[in-house]
Order: C-alpha cells, then structure tokens, then sequence
C-alpha cells in the first residue's frame, strides 16, 4: 500500500509537542536537542572535513534549536561563531543558551557584526522558525535583507545557507514571506538546505517555499504517535493533508513518488473484458479545434480505460479520422444528442472543456452534470461554468474541476483575491485554503494546477503536489492530457481525489522521465513506462 507524507500546519505541528510534552515521556529540551542534533548531523553530511560556521540564534524555540546546533559543530571539531538576540527566550532556549556560552561565546545579531566575521563555509539560520506570525523589524529585518535581499550578497550566502526549520521571515502556512510597510518588503533567505522535523509544513511545498528553502530534509524527532492520535476539536481527526509528491531529498532528481490511497488499479485476468475497465466519453469541439481533446482521448487510453469515445460535432468527425485507431468516435451536436449518447450506462466518465469551445461548452454542461456521472471540467468547461451561475448549481459530488489561477480567478473571485493579499500577519490564507473553500462551496474536487497543485475534497481532505523542478511541463496542452488521465482513471472506478491525485503523480512522472524538450504529445506515450514503474 503506498500512502502520502503527511502535512501539518504551524498550529497542528505546535499541538502535537505540546501533547508530546504534557505526555511526561519527553521534554522540550530533548525534543530540542533532538532538532538541533538532526541539523548538525545534515551539516556535516555535506560539510564532511568540518570547517567555519556562524549561527544566527533568534528569541525563541529556533534560537535554542541553533544553540544545539553550535554546539555540536564546536564538539565535532568546527570554529563556530554565535551571532544572538538579546530578547529573552522560553525556558529550553534559556537553557540550550546556558550550555552554549559554557562554551563560547555570543556576539549581538546585527548586520553590522555579520559583516564583520570571516568568511564562513556554513551560516545556520536559527533566528525564526515555523510559528513566525508577524513581519521581521529593525535589525533582524536588515540582517535578513544582507542574506536574501539586493543589499546583501545572495549569491555568497546561498550556497552555504542552512535554515533551521524554515527560511526566517517565511509565513510556512501559505509559502509566502510576511511583509510590512516598515521593513522594505521584508526579504527571505534563500537558502541551500531546509532541515524540518517531524513532517513537512505546507510552506515548504507551496508558494515561494520550494524556491527559498532549497533541498528539504525532514527528520524524525520521535513525535510520530502523538501525530497519530491527533483529534480536531470535536475529537475526530482532523482532515488530512498529504504531499504526493514529497520535495525531500536532492532537488531537480527523479524521486521515488508517494500515492495517498491505495495503488493504480491493475488490469485483472478475472474481468478481460474492455467494458469493465470503464468507458470515457470525451467531448470535443468544432473543426479545427480537435487537438486538445484528442490529447485528452490518448491519456485517457493510456492510463488503462477499456474504452474511449471523442464525440466532436458531426461536421468535424473527419478532424478525428487518424492516429490512435484505438479511439472510437461519435458525432455529437447538441444536448438531445448527448442525452441519447448517455443513455448506455456504461459510459461512465466524462471529460469536457478541452479544445470544446466556450458556447458548445456551455451547451452541453447541462445535460453532462445532469447525468451524475463522473465528470471532469477543465478549460472551456470552466469558462463557460464561471459565467453561468446556472452551471454553478449544477455541480456535484461526482465532479472534478481543473482550473488554473486564472480560471479560478474567474470561478472564485473572491478565494483568488485574498490570495493576492500581501499578508503581514501570519497566518496567511494559503493556495491550499482557497482550494479547500472553493471545493466545499461547489461540492466538487478542486485540482488548482502550478508549479505547487492542490487537490481538495468537499469534506476537507487536501494534497500537495511540488513540481518545481519540471518547468518544461508549462506547455501547451500538458493541462489537456492530466484531464484525460484523470478522466481514465475515474472510468476504472477510482474515487474522484484518488483519481485526481494518482492522475498528478502519473502526468507529472511522465514529463520527469521524458526530461527537458517535452511536448504534450509526449506525454500519453510515457505513460506506459511509468505505469511499469509503480508497479501497476
């Protein structure tokens, strides 16, 4: 059974040590020791010969982490420097401090003092973790502003950034930096490692995150039962949030993906025959307008449906008329049509938006909804959903909608504008929220593509999928064929989000092993090899 890495907020993650602690079988300071144990370990993986580190230590649980950390490098041999803030920290840092300056000592956290040490081979940010809720003043904002600002040199700093948890100044619910008036936009690290510990906060996988927190461990720092016996406040658990496919190890390498719910289902010798592998209906649009739907038809053959229809007007059926012959085809020209069309029962997914037109679109929607069947909307669909307020009562359960931000933009004007918000305060409404209050107005599965896709269910349930290192799969089309994957896998009767996330790993994979060059048109003919490589 593969399952997804489970993601948890600032708050849930806060929760669970507070539990951990209040369970008497650990303390604070273990937990801390344990984090700081986790970041020095990583560091002298990369750093093997040991060398010069200066640790930036800021008032808080980040700060006692980063006394840790200094001194475990000064006990492994390092030269280790301490740059600290004067504010006075909680107990744990109060102590972890007290054993650092038994060692060495600590110089004021300033720009000016950071300027003024040697060159270092590592610089450790301890200075704000995962809890950050306000935008960084005074002087730690212009320290900050050196390491990741036009002030500083970033290119200096970058390559020998370690961040404890977070990049300082991050909001790690939403991936966003947290700005204010005061602190001229309030500038980020970018770092080269990332240690997290226990599980992956959404920040790291979406927003700017991936970009600033550079390769992302994740350690285990013995919370995981108190995880498991998390409640929400009704004593339920709480609803999920997974990444499938999890940013951990070495950036811009091929991974091995992560698929919460179950495995691709299997072709069986018990059930040969082609219909009970599914039907997939998909609706295409007038002449000369066939090839975003036919890249939908080719996935969804791929992927494993037993059957599948392009039903374009009668007038453009000879658009249709080559490659794949697997493909059946049927005229279509207005809703009647549809209706007698879906009168065989076993047809049983439905794709419509891609290359359909925004009028027959709309011309259609009706009679595709009102059939109950699964149904994916995606690009014209969605235009023609977002002007008709109609068609926005129509949608179901048994509906996936595939926008990008600019269709949601369009679909949920006001999710897409507290997006745009520049936060100040943390937590910051995130990609995720808006996917989660978009699905639970509409009762449909919301797949909000990007570089950071978010698939969320009505009934909050939510995963992550972080592609930040395939850029060549921002190419005409490659939205074509996920609506097709997706719309296979539902007619192989795979629950609405395990078909729209199984369908992301899938599309994503294939652009991974097809490599830079790719074309939409490449990828339905990857999908077999990836297939074969998970095993299905």
């Amino acid at each position: 059974m593969l399952t997804g890495t489970e993601v948890l907020t600032t708050a849930q993650m806060r929760a669970i040590e507070f539990a951990a602690m209040s369970s008497g079988q650990v303390t604070g300071l273990e937990l801390m020791e344990r984090a700081g144990r986790a970041v020095a370990g990583q560091i002298r993986l990369r750093w093997p010969t040991g060398g010069r580190a200066t640790v930036l230590c800021g008032p808080g649980n980040n700060g006692g982490d980063g006394y840790v950390v200094a001194r475990l490098l000064h006990l492994a041999g390092w030269r280790v420097r301490v740059l600290g803030m004067e504010n006075t920290p909680g107990p744990d840092a109060v102590e972890m401090k007290r054993r650092w300056l038994e060692i060495g000592g600590i110089a004021p956290l300033t720009e000016q003092e950071l300027r003024s040490g040697a060159e270092n081979d590592v610089y450790v940010d301890a200075i704000f973790g995962t809890g950050l809720t306000r935008a960084p003043e005074g002087e730690v904002a212009q320290v900050l502003g050196h390491l990741g600002g036009s002030g500083g040199d970033t290119g200096y700093y970058r390559p020998r950034l370690v961040a404890v948890d977070c990049p300082s100044g991050m909001c790690m619910d939403a991936g966003v930096p947290l700005r204010n008036s005061g602190n001229g936009g309030a500038f980020v690290p970018r770092v080269r490692l990332t240690v997290a510990f226990d599980s992956p906060k959404p920040g790291h996988l979406i927003g700017l995150g991936p970009a600033l927190c550079g390769e992302l461990v994740v350690a285990d720092i013995g919370l995981t039962s108190w995880r498991a016996r998390r409640l929400d406040s009704q004593g339920q658990p709480p609803a999920r949030l997974e990444a499938i496919w999890p940013r951990f190890g070495i950036p811009h390498t091929r991974r091995t993906g992560s698929l919460p719910g179950g495995q691709l289902p299997k072709h069986s010798a018990a059930s040969p025959h082609k219909y009970s592998h599914g039907h997939a209906l998909i609706l295409a649009g007038g002449p000369a307008q066939g090839g975003a739907a036919r890249l939908s038809a080719r996935a969804a053959l791929r992927i494993g449906a037993g059957l599948v229809t392009i039903a374009p007007p009668q007038d453009a059926l000879p658009d249709h008329a080559g490659q794949p012959d697997a493909l059946m085809r049927r005229g279509i020209d207005g809703s009647d049509a549809l209706r007698d069309l879906l009168a065989d029962k076993r047809i049983n997914a439905l794709c419509i938006g891609p290359g359909c037109g925004i009028d027959r679109a709309a011309g259609l929607l009706a009679e595709a909804l009102l059939a109950r069947r699964p149904v994916v909307l995606d690009a014209d669909a969605l235009t023609a959903v977002s002007r008709e307020p109609v068609l926005v009562a129509a949608l179901h359960g048994h509906c996936v909608l595939t926008p990008h931000m600019g269709e949601f933009a369009r679909l949920f004007p006001d999710l897409a504008g507290r997006l745009s918000e520049t936060p100040a305060r943390g937590p910051a409404y995130s990609k995720i929220d808006a996917a989660r209050d978009a699905a639970a107005r509409c009762g449909a599965v919301i797949l909000l593509k990007g570089p950071d896709t978010v698939i969320a269910a009505p009934d909050g349930r939510a995963r992550i999928h972080s592609a930040f290192d395939i850029p060549w799969l921002a190419t005409a089309g490659a939205g074509d064929v996920l609506a097709g994957i997706i719309t296979g896998l539902l007619s192989r009767g795979l629950p609405l989000l395990d078909a729209a996330s199984t369908a992301t790993l899938v599309h994503a994979k294939a652009a991974r092993l097809f490599g830079p060059g790719l074309i939409a048109d490449d990828l339905p003919e990857m999908i077999p090899q990836v297939l074969r490589d998970m095993g299905a």
